[in-house]
């Protein structure tokens, strides 16, 4: 990805989200572009309009981390556009390269035994394993059980992001379907600055750009965030309405892999329904593996 386009692209965004009553600047009567001019931008952060407008033009290499930080209070960032600034300076300079682990990309990845085992050991709710990409690498039972309509459709390619714009059964999966859809959209930008030169990222974008105009609007707000902890509500096709609670936690032995875990309220009518998809679940294990002995 260009990453001086990606640079100009995101602080302009961000400046115009930000109205001068919330920097606490005299909005006046004729503002001629959304949000701040690039000489309040400038001001609060106690640089030359020049030097921001370089930056915004999309030249951060070399930007000392007091200047970037200084742009960052002065756009009033979150914590997940402010990483996101850093690893777009990051790359800008090519320390990224020096400061990244090294991928492997010879053969795709697989969970290791000790890995596969924690996932299994989880049998109240969904536990997988998914890269920036939005790809399921690794699943407990439950979570192959709850995802059903992501693995009925081989061109999904068990990825959240194809499912969440390409496939219609993500409508009825994801009750609040305009918001998951930005969730999703803002970790794959947040991916995209952490790891610029993926291949696999590009070219997953631009299929869901050219084929999604949901997408392609939401991918050209350059939303970022972090996705840690929070709770969702989805109707499966087997079990009704959940509404779960997650927690994310990054892998330190696999950076850039996430480990989610699903759970519901103890007690709750969530409770129950997990307790149900469970035995679905069971079923059509039972069912399949008749299938594979008759056959």
């Amino acid at each position: 990805m260009d990453n001086q386009a990606e640079v100009r692209e995101f602080l302009t965004s961000r400046r115009a989200k930000i109205t001068p009553e919330q920097a606490g600047l005299p909005s006046g009567t004729r503002r001629r572009v959304p949000g701040l001019r690039r000489s309040e931008v400038a001001a609060l952060a106690d640089v030359s309009v020049e030097y921001y407008a370089k930056l915004e033009r999309g030249n951060l290499a070399g930007v000392s981390p007091a200047v970037l930080e200084a742009v960052a209070r002065a756009l009033q960032l979150d914590d997940a556009e402010r990483a996101h600034l850093l690893n777009l300076a990051q790359a800008a300079d090519g320390s990224d390269t020096l400061t990244r682990p090294r991928r492997r990309t010879a053969r795709p990845w697989t969970a290791h035994r000790s890995l596969q085992w924690v996932l299994d050991a989880v049998t109240a709710g969904p536990a997988f394993v998914r890269n920036g990409r939005m790809d399921l690498l690794a699943v407990n039972r439950l979570a192959r059980a709850f995802y059903a309509d992501v693995y009925a459709t081989a061109a999904n390619q068990t990825n959240l992001a194809r499912f969440q714009f390409l496939d219609p059964a993500s409508r009825r999966f994801y009750p609040d379907w305009d918001q998951a859809a930005d969730v999703v959209v803002a970790i794959l930008r947040t991916e995209a600055g952490r790891n610029p030169h993926d291949k696999d990222l590009h070219d997953l974008v631009g299929e869901l750009s050219t084929r999604s105009d949901d997408f392609r609007t939401r991918w050209g707000a350059h939303n970022v965030r972090h996705h840690g902890t929070g709770t969702k509500r989805f109707h499966h096709p087997a079990v009704g309405d959940l509404t779960l609670a997650y927690e994310g936690l990054e892998m330190a032995a696999e950076p850039g892999l996430t480990l989610t875990i699903y759970t519901a309220e103890p007690g709750s009518p969530s409770d129950e329904g997990l307790r149900l998809l469970a035995s679905w679940a069971a079923t059509q294990e039972a069912g399949t593996a008749v299938g594979q002995a008759a056959d």
